[in-house]
């Protein structure tokens, strides 16, 4: 039988030194090297990290907007990708017109869209693909943050466990023999599934997933088969260079394959890379220093794998972030202010019971769902 087989990658934001790069017409030369991976799948699936556009009108958020000119486009074709996921939390961040002005980048290189869209409707369609006889069908959603569609407004795809088995169930009905879901979501720089994520995760292959594929938290992640179905945590970033981040794990990533065969359970396969450090570009990592990503991912997977040494790892981290979680929730507002409350020389102006009360508020699902009802309608 025939097989096919699809690449994925992490986050691509081809700005800073690549845009760069770019324009000085040495970009071939810094992704020359990674190019052969792309060029050897049937097909290939980036996850767009940034809308390609010249639009100045950024949208009210909390954290960085990012975009890319739209000539950047070009990199997609040349790296041999026809396809990308689109649901994160930067696609949005300058509104409808960078959206709009992605598309149409995209359409000049021939190149497919999924995960967002005009409204919740259009941003949940799924992709279909088909090959040598097999139809692979895609679904890409993310997670709540500033970038999501709503049933009027322009945005991402929100993940939504009643959707996701509905459409699951239904690109079976309709003849696919995989279904493959793409999510963008977790906990940026952890380098392991909180134990929400793993659920979440797992649940797609219970609603009847062939294959799951995660990215966002800018890090490798570790990796589990469950029921015959390939989940992969986080794939790092691909070509996603940032200012004062170098020789870290931001520097990272992982080209995946996956492998698809009529009646059997998909295979894997995947390689290192090393991406905009002391360079520009990205590269296959050497053999030392992958040899040494394999051991992590090892040890990373039996983690992933015992859930009370996972519960423990994510209380770990969520208490070294303690301080940060809880300055946000404070009056202070200024940078000045927070730093001498984390030092703890001013002191904590809320109380117990206040945070009690921010606890019910978060942690309720119905609470939290006329939390941010009001919210969202904050003039």
């Amino acid at each position: 039988m025939s097989k096919v087989s699809i690449g994925f990658t992490g986050d691509f934001c081809p700005w800073e030194r690549m845009e760069k790069a770019y324009f000085e017409k040495t970009w071939k030369n810094s992704l020359s090297p990674v190019q052969g991976f792309f060029t050897q799948n049937d097909f290939n699936v980036l996850d767009l990290e940034c809308p390609l556009t010249l639009s100045k009108n950024s949208i009210p958020k909390t954290g960085p907007h990012i975009k890319s000119h739209p000539d950047t486009v070009e990199i997609l074709k040349y790296l041999n990708c026809a396809h990308v996921v689109t649901a994160n939390n930067h696609f949005k961040d300058y509104g409808w017109q960078g959206m709009q002005d992605t598309y149409h980048a995209l359409q000049t290189q021939g190149i497919q869209w999924l995960g967002s869209g005009k409204n919740t409707t259009e941003a949940a369609k799924p992709l279909v693909l088909e090959k040598k006889g097999l139809k692979i069908t895609l679904l890409n959603m993310a997670e709540h943050e500033w970038s999501i569609a709503s049933a009027e407004e322009a945005g991402c795809n929100p993940i939504d466990y009643p959707r996701a088995i509905l459409q699951i169930k239904e690109a079976k009905a309709c003849g696919s023999d995989f279904v493959v879901v793409v999510l963008h979501g977790g906990h940026e720089h952890y380098a392991l599934p909180s134990p929400r994520i793993k659920a979440q995760f797992r649940f797609m292959v219970d609603a009847g997933a062939d294959a799951v594929v995660g990215h966002h938290t800018h890090i490798v992640s570790g990796f589990e088969v469950y029921n015959n179905a390939p989940i992969f945590y986080s794939l790092g970033n691909f070509c996603f260079d940032w200012p004062g981040l170098r020789r870290g794990t931001w520097n990272k990533g992982l080209l995946l394959r996956l492998i698809f065969e009529k009646g059997k359970a998909p295979e894997f396969d995947y390689s290192f890379i090393h991406q905009n450090d002391d360079f520009v570009g990205v590269q296959l990592l050497d053999n030392i220093a992958s040899e040494a990503m394999e051991v992590e991912l090892t040890r990373l997977g039996k983690v992933i794998l015992d859930d009370k040494a996972l519960a423990e790892s994510f209380t770990n981290y969520a208490v070294g972030l303690k301080a940060i979680m809880l300055s946000r929730i404070q009056p202070y507002r200024n940078r000045f202010l927070v730093a001498l409350y984390k030092r703890k020389i001013l002191p904590d102006i809320m109380g117990k019971r206040k945070k009690q009360m921010l606890q019910i508020l978060t942690q309720c699902e119905s609470h939290r769902e006329v939390l941010l009802a009001a919210l969202n309608n904050i003039k």
